[in-house]
């Protein structure tokens, strides 16, 4: 089985959640590894059904134990109410099964506070932020000013660093926004609300992880948002502010000499994009609101409803070949049921020319969908369970997206529920 890591092709929001929650039975750890609790990832099962922010989708299985990663924003507030979601509707998470890596440094109150801040002062210009405070929080990280979950079981020098950065902090607060200073009295009451209470999850996970790769468990990695949303490699100013991509599991999650045999990238059925930026094949109107109808497009973190459009195959080949992708689970296949012609993205047009390469971010603005069509299936899919069980539409589909990605499809799904997919 070996370590797999289950990525994102696209804007996220594809569906990594039920992957990891499908196939999470085989692996004896996983491991989120990067993000924050800006994105959920959606999960229904025999439990009931999930938006998980922060907590890995292998929750639910038993003796499976779930490693938040150093390289997670890790928001303790966040955090606590999703364990005691989850707790409430009888799913169990104790320090056995949920640990949370030293390393990871805080998301604190004042993240949000500034993110909101910011965006308000970009009106128009917005990055499409959810306010969760990711930007600022990865901006302080890599000006080495956050403070990690380990030092809490370090008081009064935590005290010291928490006062020191509180200083800093209200500068830029009252400075440049004019807004009101936090005063360590205020944050004491949400350290000791939130972050108190996550102490016993926290441990050194490196050197857990580096005994299960000894003792040759299986590890699962599992990505935030995709790889069109990754720093380095997205819609860059409109990304995330952390690394998306599987070569970054092993660093994020804590074990940087991992290697990733298997790379599962999750590819829905047709795009969604959540958020500002450019979004080349999206549908406007009466055919947008039908297919964000049918799919209950809506964030599960926001609630914001969901651009849609047709599936792109030139932003998904781009998205296999970046996260190095070996297999594809295409996600909600059966949403497409209700359509006579499917719209496929195949091509993009720049000045009047096509080209099947993703662009340079610049020239995205001007990049228009080549559009053609597939015969549609009119039937529900949801009892399938094999590939050659599925209408002779649908198999073509799977097939003439297969081919342009170049990348197998080795699951389909076709409902959200954990039993309603395809292997093949």
């Amino acid at each position: 089985m070996g370590n797999t890591a289950i990525v994102g092709i696209n804007w996220g929001d594809e569906g990594k959640g039920r992957m990891v929650d499908l196939i999470a039975r085989d692996y004896d750890v996983v491991v989120r590894y990067q993000g924050g609790g800006n994105a959920g990832h959606t999960v229904v099962n025999e439990k009931g059904k999930f938006a998980l922010h922060l907590i890995p989708s292998g929750i639910f299985q038993e003796g499976t134990v779930n490693v938040i990663g150093n390289g997670v924003a890790l928001d303790p507030e966040n955090l606590w109410k999703e364990i005691l979601e989850l707790r409430s509707k009888g799913v169990s998470v104790t320090p056995e099964n949920l640990r949370i890596s030293s390393r990871a440094s805080l998301l604190l109150p004042w993240h949000r506070d500034l993110d909101a801040l910011e965006e308000a002062r970009l009106k128009d210009r917005k990055y499409g932020s959810t306010k969760q405070g990711i930007a600022p929080f990865y901006s302080d990280k890599y000006q080495k000013k956050t403070v990690l979950a380990g030092e809490l079981f370090y008081p009064e020098k935590a005290k010291a660093h928490f006062n020191e950065l509180l200083e800093w902090k209200n500068l830029i607060l009252k400075g440049v926004y004019g807004a009101e200073e936090w005063t360590y009295e205020a944050l004491e009451r949400w350290l000791n609300a939130y972050c108190l209470p996550m102490l016993p999850f926290v441990t050194d996970t490196g050197a857990f992880l580096s005994s299960a790769k000894a003792a040759g468990k299986n590890l699962l990695f599992e990505a935030q948002l995709g790889a069109l949303r990754d720093l380095d490699y997205g819609i860059y100013p409109y990304t995330t502010s952390s690394n998306t991509l599987a070569a970054y599991a092993p660093v994020g999650a804590g074990l940087p000499s991992a290697k990733i045999d298997r790379v599962i990238g999750v590819v829905k059925a047709y795009s969604t994009c959540v958020g500002e930026g450019p979004f080349v094949a999206e549908l406007f109107g009466e055919e947008a609101d039908r297919l964000r109808e049918a799919g209950a497009e809506y964030g599960a973190k926001t609630g914001r409803p969901r651009r849609v459009g047709p599936i792109d195959l030139v932003a998904t080949r781009y998205g296999v070949e970046v996260q190095g992708a070996t297999d594809i689970a295409l996600t909600k296949l059966d949403v497409l049921g209700y359509l006579d012609r499917i719209p496929v993205c195949t091509k993009y047009r720049i000045r009047g020319e096509e080209t099947d390469r993703f662009p340079f971010v610049s020239e995205l603005d001007e990049a228009e969908p080549v559009i053609e069509y597939l015969n549609g299936w009119h039937s529900d899919l949801s009892g399938i369970r094999t590939f050659e069980d599925l209408p002779e539409a649908a198999r073509n589909y799977i097939l003439y997206i297969e081919n342009a990605i170049r990348c197998p499809v080795t699951y389909v799904s076709v409902g959200a529920a954990r039993d309603e997919i395809i292997l093949r």
